[in-house]
Formats: structure tokens, C-alpha cells, sequence
């Protein structure tokens, strides 16, 4: 046989990995709630809802985070792995729910915000981190082959996409006073976050499985 065999990973190198996601989980959860209580008082402050919002998707960040912890919690993630699943899925509708009856609002009523240099500097800030936090956490949860934690980490990946439209949006909306370019760039995030909720619910995501497979179709998903 020429093809490469991925194996499962062994039951000591399957405890390092469970106990490498609990501490990223854990680290994700403590940067999200300092990051949802510092956006909504900073969006409160300059009268932006765009910030306002990007709190409140924090917190469902938090939701999906808190999924994982209690998944990992058990002495066997993986029977508790199609729930955990399910409220990540349910994670990516809520966040979109609200970043489009934000965007609604914000492109009807005329709304205005003021200029926020913690509000750049918080987005900036997250536009750094939750990618490197994205990446990790896949390689994590395809080498343990959990749908679960690769979907959550799609929604750090999601956080890094609405961070650099937040951060577009506040600069442009300080510089040129273009207070439309937030919400139209919300709506296309909205639709993202639809379509990686439906993914997850059907727990067709692309992570290792835990058996032997060829390489080819690991690939093949995850490319």
C-alpha cells in the first residue's frame, strides 16, 4: 500500500491533547468575557452599536466555549460530543440572529456612532488573537477527531472575521464618517455564521476521524 494511514491518536498522546483544549477553552473564555464587558461599555460610551454588539457576540462565544469545558469535563468526551456539537450550531444561529437585526437597525434608523480609540483597540486586539486561537484549537480537535471542537474553533475564526469588519467599520466611521460600511459587511458575516451553524448541526465538519483512515480523504476535508 503507497497511501500514507493516520491513526488514532494514543491514549496518552489523547489525554495531552483533551487537556491542551481544556486550557485553550479556559484561556478563550477568560479573553471573552473581559472582551464582551470592555465592548459593550466602550459601545455604550460612544453610542455604537456595532460595539455593543461585538460584546454580545462575545458572550455567545462564551456559550460555545462553555460547551466544550463541559464536554471535556467528562471522562469520556466523546459521549457527550453530538450535544456539545449541537449547542456550538445553535452558538453560530444566535450570533447571527443578532449581528442582523443589529445591521437592520443600524442601516434604517440612521444611527451614528462616535469615534472609540478603545473600541479600535480592542478589535485590533482581537483581530490578532482569535486567529492564532482558531488555528490551534483545529489542529487540536482534528488530531483528537472531534466534530465539536473544530466547529468552535470555526467560531473563533468567526470572531476574527467580525473583529476585522468591527475594526473597518470604527475606522471608517471616524475617517470618512461611512457609518453604512459596518452593518452591510455584519450581514455578509450573518450569513457566514448561518451557514457554519448548519454545518455543525449536521456534524458534518472536517476533523480527523478517531479511526485509522487514508490520508487522502483527511485531506480532501480539510484542504
Amino acid at each position: 500500500m503507497s497511501a500514507d494511514v493516520a491513526f488514532a491518536p494514543s491514549v496518552d498522546r489523547t489525554a495531552v491533547l483533551q487537556r491542551r483544549v481544556r486550557l485553550l477553552v479556559g484561556a478563550v473564555i477568560v479573553y471573552n468575557v473581559l472582551e464582551a464587558a470592555t465592548a459593550i461599555a466602550a459601545g455604550a460610551l460612544a453610542s455604537s452599536t456595532a460595539l455593543v454588539g461585538f460584546g454580545l457576540d462575545s458572550i455567545v462565544e462564551v456559550t460555545s466555549a462553555l460547551a466544550i469545558t463541559w464536554q471535556y469535563a467528562h471522562h469520556t468526551p466523546s459521549d457527550r460530543e453530538q450535544r456539545a456539537l449541537h449547542i456550538v450550531a445553535y452558538s453560530f444561529f444566535a450570533l447571527a440572529a443578532y449581528v442582523t437585526v443589529d445591521a437592520v437597525l443600524s442601516l434604517t434608523g440612521g444611527r451614528e456612532a462616535d469615534h472609540s480609540s478603545l473600541g479600535i483597540g480592542l478589535a485590533a486586539l482581537s483581530l490578532v488573537i482569535m486567529p492564532i486561537a482558531s488555528v490551534v484549537e483545529r489542529r487540536l480537535g482534528e488530531e483528537l477527531g472531534s466534530a465539536s471542537v473544530v466547529a468552535d474553533s470555526k467560531q473563533l475564526l468567526l470572531c476574527s472575521y467580525l473583529s476585522a469588519v468591527l475594526l473597518v467599520g470604527l475606522v471608517l466611521n471616524s475617517t470618512l464618517g461611512w457609518s453604512w460600511a459596518d452593518p452591510i459587511a455584519g450581514l455578509v458575516i450573518a450569513g457566514l455564521a448561518v451557514r457554519e451553524g448548519r454545518t455543525a448541526l449536521r456534524g458534518d465538519v472536517c476533523c480527523a476521524p478517531p479511526s485509522a483512515i487514508l490520508s487522502e480523504s483527511s485531506d480532501s476535508c480539510c484542504s
